[in-house]
């Protein structure tokens, strides 16, 4: 029996109830790597979390990809995916220790899905030629990745950063390179010719997940305040960041992006360039603003730097990321005028802030408005 995903078909795009429930693991995940970033504002904090966040990233990014291959409905596939959410059930538990006594269990769980997950796709594919060598060369592009995640994650000293590191550079080099190996050569953007109602909507649920972790932690933060009109208003205030994020990804950006890959003669490019490179900036946007949502709430009348860097910088971020996926998504000779205006004034704000001496407060309303500014603008033009 093919454990191949159907194609063709009307439902055969359709997202799992097993793939929502795997989602589960990294709406746990993207929680830890805030709180994580939050604990530590450092440079060397933001570097490790960023680490973790793109690793994170991968591992999820991959199984999509495999799970458009493979049909989640059927046994073997839907048991493949329990044991890796049990495995990111571990790296998620690791993440705040991941750069001291839990380095080992993160390496070890990351390794486990990266290569686990490339040999069971190797096995279940094995009668699909084509997709069983785009497979070979991902088990040994992994394989090589897997030496120095373990080499990190068993070394104790300062060296452990900069073996995950090559062990990442490894894991983002392999898409645009084709996974080259020798012996077997490259792949071809045709081998991964991919589903692209599926892959569409996947990318767009981790944007869910990522504004809800933001909601979850924005209202919890809330919870534990005294409700004054001044906390609700900042509380009011957060939301609307996290309302606005929604709005300028899906009103226009996803529908764009779902009918650019779905009506491609080449939708394996477009699903690796869109939704798995250019979605890294817009859900790093949404975390970053998370960890700014809840510095505010915690201090609003006086922040350090640091503070001000994510407050201003998730926006800046999550805001260049939808310019990039438009342009691309579009085909415009040039991003949109809306987005390149908002990221400049964004830029304007983070970098007068500090010398301007700007609350927290003040600079969450900057950025609001700036999002808003953006928002209208674009719904004014594209109406």
């Amino acid at each position: 029996m093919s454990l191949q995903r159907s194609r063709g078909q009307a439902d055969s795009g359709k997202v799992g109830a097993v793939e929502l429930f795997f989602d589960l693991v990294f709406v746990f995940a993207v929680t830890q790597l805030s709180h994580t970033l939050l604990k530590d504002l450092s440079l060397t904090g933001a570097l490790q979390v960023g680490l973790m966040f793109l690793t994170t990233w991968w591992v999820w990014i991959y199984t999509t990809w495999v799970t458009n291959w493979l049909d989640p409905e059927r046994i073997p596939v839907r048991s493949a995916l329990f044991v890796l959410m049990i495995v990111g059930l571990m790296m998620s538990v690791s993440i705040p220790q991941a750069f001291g006594a839990r380095g080992w269990l993160f390496a070890g769980s990351v390794v486990a899905q990266q290569v686990g997950r490339s040999l069971f796709a190797l096995w279940a594919l094995r009668d699909i030629p084509n997709l069983r060598r785009n497979f070979l060369r991902i088990v040994a592009w992994t394989s090589t990745s897997a030496v120095f995640w373990l080499l990190g994650g068993f070394n104790e000293s300062s060296m452990r950063g900069g073996f995950w590191l090559v062990a990442l550079a490894i894991e983002l080099l392999g898409p645009p390179l084709y996974f080259w190996t020798p012996g077997l050569g490259r792949s071809t953007s045709a081998d991964w010719n991919v589903e692209g109602n599926h892959m569409a909507e996947r990318g767009a649920g981790f944007v869910i997940i990522a504004l809800g972790e933001s909601l979850v932690v924005t209202v919890a933060t809330f919870a534990d305040m005294r409700l004054g009109a001044a906390d609700t208003g900042i509380f009011l205030l957060a939301v609307l960041g996290s309302v606005l994020m929604w709005w300028l990804y899906f009103d226009q950006g996803a529908e764009q992006g779902h009918h650019r890959i779905t009506h491609s003669h080449d939708p394996g490019r477009h699903a690796r360039n869109i939704y798995t490179y250019l979605h890294v900036p817009i859900i790093a946007g949404i975390i970053v603003s998370a960890v700014g949502d809840e510095l505010l709430q915690a201090h609003p009348d006086h922040g350090d730097p640091a503070q001000m860097a994510a407050i201003v910088g998730g926006p800046w971020i999550f805001l260049v990321g939808t310019m990039l996926f438009k342009w691309v998504t579009h085909s415009r000779p040039y991003p949109p005028l809306s987005h390149m205006t908002g990221v400049g004034l964004m830029t304007a704000l983070a970098l007068l802030a500090t010398p301007l001496g700007l609350t927290p407060l003040v600079a969450t309303a900057g950025t609001v408005i700036v999002l808003l500014l953006v928002a209208v603008w674009e719904s004014c033009v594209l109406r």
